[in-house]
């Protein structure tokens, strides 16, 4: 996670550094796409634009570090219900248990727990079952405080550059004693770049955080189908004694 952080920031850096030099050889009517986009994150101001910056890198981070997580922890649960109901059809309850357990991700690792209760029995199984569950939730959502976090922070970093943009551009007027246009263009215009910024990196941030809860939802109800098809099939093949 650390690695990816880094590594991410300092691709960050450099497409900022980019930028600048960009900015110092290319005019703002030759300008498209992609560069006028650094153009205009460099015009802002770079105290407020850094910090959208930095919230995005770190967003991006968290939400690649769980997307990666999840999509390890997603496992074929049929197949391992199918597996675990071959073993304990032949009697062999160990079987079943190492079938659990060489298979990735959450589900497996709630079953192994669901097998290893069976000599207690049902009542042991199931509450076995909702404990180690609840302990694989947190798991699952572990990072998305965080990713939460920097989608508020974002706009806010942007809406407080507004503010001290209109700032400026009062004071500007206040010491030149002129409401020309020429005066306030350009704290207004810092104060519409970062507000812009922000948002942006806030709805990006949130397509991410929104794709991961549905992954998480996803993986959670094939969790408690298997839960169910566990006790089911340990009932069914007479493990209970």
């Amino acid at each position: 996670m650390r690695k990816l952080i880094a590594l991410l920031f300092v691709l960050g850096v450099g497409l900022l550094n980019g930028g600048l030099e960009l900015a110092a050889q290319t005019s703002p009517e030759a300008a498209t796409g992609f560069q006028l986009l650094k153009q205009y994150f460099i015009q802002g101001d770079w105290r407020f634009m850094s910090l959208v910056l930095v919230c995005l890198i770190l967003g991006l981070a968290f939400c690649i570090e769980r997307i990666i997580t999840l999509n390890i922890a997603t496992a074929n649960t049929d197949k391992l219900v199918a597996g675990i109901d071959e073993r304990l059809k032949a009697g062999d309850i160990n079987g079943a248990m190492e079938v659990a357990k060489s298979t990735q991700g959450p589900t497996a690792s709630i079953l192994y727990e669901g097998l290893r209760n069976a000599p207690r029995g049902p009542e042991a199984v199931e509450k076995a079952i909702v404990s180690y569950g609840g302990v694989q939730m947190g798991l699952l959502e572990k990072g998305l405080v965080w990713i939460s976090l920097f989608i508020a922070i974002a706009p806010m970093l942007g809406f407080m550059g507004t503010v001290i943009g209109m700032i400026q551009a009062f004071d500007k007027i206040e010491a030149v004693g002129d409401l020309s246009p020429s005066v306030v263009a350009g704290g207004i215009k810092v104060a519409l770049l970062t507000t812009v910024f922000g948002l942006v990196v806030a709805i990006i941030l949130q397509i991410f955080y929104n794709y991961i809860v549905s992954k998480i939802d996803s993986i959670v109800n094939k969790m408690e189908d298997a839960s169910v098809a566990l006790v089911d099939i340990m009932a069914t093949n007479n493990v209970f004694k």
